[in-house]
């Protein structure tokens, strides 16, 4: 059985958050209020993530615009409108590319189809799958070699699922619920093949939702480990639980009644946003926010390797 990152069994890359202070540490005088705002770490990027979107960014500043991405590199609205605005093409599919171009593939990875066309067509490709995702397609691949029947948990039409499955499409199931294998006997894969980064922001969350009356989940609509950060802080004890794209989507009425408040973000957030959720809740009557970090993540990946003797070669 293999479980995909936006399965929501999966830590961020380093984050500069200089607004949020230590929660062990003395903070500057504030109203007297007996509201609080506490916001989880680790949140928001992860390494896989960090390391699809640098890649884009670097690709844009080395090859000849444009510079096309199959899919949206990461699930998040506001980094592909950024990255539009600075020249990135994203498309759908292969066919929507010209012969010839660049193509970047998203963090989410891709079926070795999409690889073929690719090749066939002629694309100059960068490859900017999590390598921890790759690990999944070589794990799936080589239980395929084995005989084995693969129960993948993940959400049917995810890129992530589609990725895998085309690497031992007869050997993989999609499956969506603990309905789907209540009367299957299944073997767990080991605990080191599962992703990190999304289980550290559900168990992050959980310590916040203990004690919050509304939890905000910064995160796109289409980011499964968003969507799933609002359900495991409702099921921890959050009285309430919203997803936000950014700080203008809040309704002040969810602040009716709230003494203490709880932020995160999925994998896919810039930090940014965050920030400015905080500052919704400080221009709403509510202090300064301290942080409480479960744990520290120390992950980085390198670029992908085609780009980085691109970059060498330009030096």
């Amino acid at each position: 059985m293999i479980a995909t990152c936006e399965a929501g069994r999966s830590g961020s890359a380093h984050l500069n958050f200089t607004t949020v202070p230590d929660s062990s540490q003395p903070t500057a005088s504030a109203p007297a209020t007996d509201k609080r705002v506490v916001v989880a770490a680790p949140r928001g990027y992860c390494a896989g993530v960090d390391r699809a979107v640098v890649t884009v960014e670097k690709a844009l500043e080395t090859y000849d615009s444009p510079v096309y991405v199959r899919k949206q590199i990461v699930h998040n609205r506001h980094v592909v409108e950024d990255l539009e605005s600075r020249g990135a093409v994203f498309v759908d599919e292969l066919r929507e590319v010209p012969a010839g171009a660049t193509v970047v593939f998203s963090a989410h990875g891709v079926s070795p189809a999409v690889h073929a066309e690719a090749k066939a067509r002629g694309f100059k490709v960068i490859d900017a799958t999590c390598p921890l995702v790759t690990k999944v397609h070589q794990e799936a691949k080589r239980f395929a070699r084995e005989g084995m029947e693969i129960l993948l948990i993940g959400h049917a039409g995810h890129e992530e699922v589609e990725g895998t499955t085309g690497e031992a499409p007869d050997h993989i199931t999609v499956v969506q619920s603990p309905e789907h294998v209540a009367d299957l006997e299944v073997m767990n894969p080991p605990s080191d093949d599962i992703c990190y980064a999304t289980q550290n922001r559900q168990l992050a969350v959980k310590q916040i939702a203990r004690h919050s009356d509304l939890v905000i989940v910064v995160g796109s609509a289409n980011s499964s480990n968003s969507v799933r950060l609002v359900e495991v802080a409702l099921e921890a004890g959050a009285t309430a639980a919203y997803r936000v794209d950014n700080a203008g989507e809040i309704d002040p009425a969810w602040l009716d009644g709230v003494a203490s408040a709880g932020v995160t973000s999925g994998a896919s957030v810039p930090d940014d946003l965050v920030s400015g959720v905080l500052e919704f809740f400080e221009d709403h009557g509510f202090p300064p926010a301290t942080e409480e970090r479960l744990m520290d993540e120390s992950l980085a990946f390198a670029l992908p390797p085609e780009l980085r003797k691109d970059l060498a070669g330009s030096r």
